[in-house]
């Protein structure tokens, strides 16, 4: 049953530019769903530590600047379909840790062909703009993320 399998560990980065925008990428796996650099925590890694890798992973930096985190850890559930299909279906959804970040630098700095592309374009969008952008099964989550980091949109 889906319910009792564990959540896999995970991190998800706001990626703001100094407009106070979000950055969001369409995944090439999935046309027309955009999402947020977000990814699994290796064993032994501290989630800021993974933040990071996952933007040098996913983005093609890791230049930017911490301004705040989600104090608790937020989840979502994978609908059953796509459950069974990722991650050799081990685990029902994910946990994870959500960072405020503000990008250091100049757009060109990002390049999303990385060695393991995830996305296939990127923009800048303001952050009301966010939710109808990203799958049904995760706009709780990002719901929540807003709610969570929202404030250091004004900041960055």
């Amino acid at each position: 049953m889906t319910s009792e399998l564990p959540y896999r560990r995970g991190v998800g980065i706001m990626l703001l530019n100094q407009a106070g925008q979000v950055f969001v990428g369409q995944r090439i796996d999935t046309p027309d769903a955009w999402q947020m650099p977000q990814g699994g925590i290796d064993r032994g890694e501290d989630p800021e530590d993974a933040a990071f890798r996952e933007l040098e992973e996913e983005i093609g930096t890791n230049a930017a600047t911490i301004l705040g985190e989600t104090e608790d850890w937020l989840r979502y559930d994978l609908p059953p379909d796509i459950q069974k299909k990722v991650w050799k279906g081990k685990y029902r959804g994910q946990e994870q840790k959500w960072y405020a970040m503000r990008l250091a630098g100049p757009d060109r700095l990002i390049d999303i062909e990385t060695d393991h592309p995830e996305f296939d374009a990127w923009k800048w969008v303001p952050l009301d703009q966010l939710i109808p952008l990203i799958v049904p099964f995760k706009r709780a989550l990002y719901t929540d993320v807003i709610a969570a980091l929202g404030p250091y949109v004004k900041s960055a």
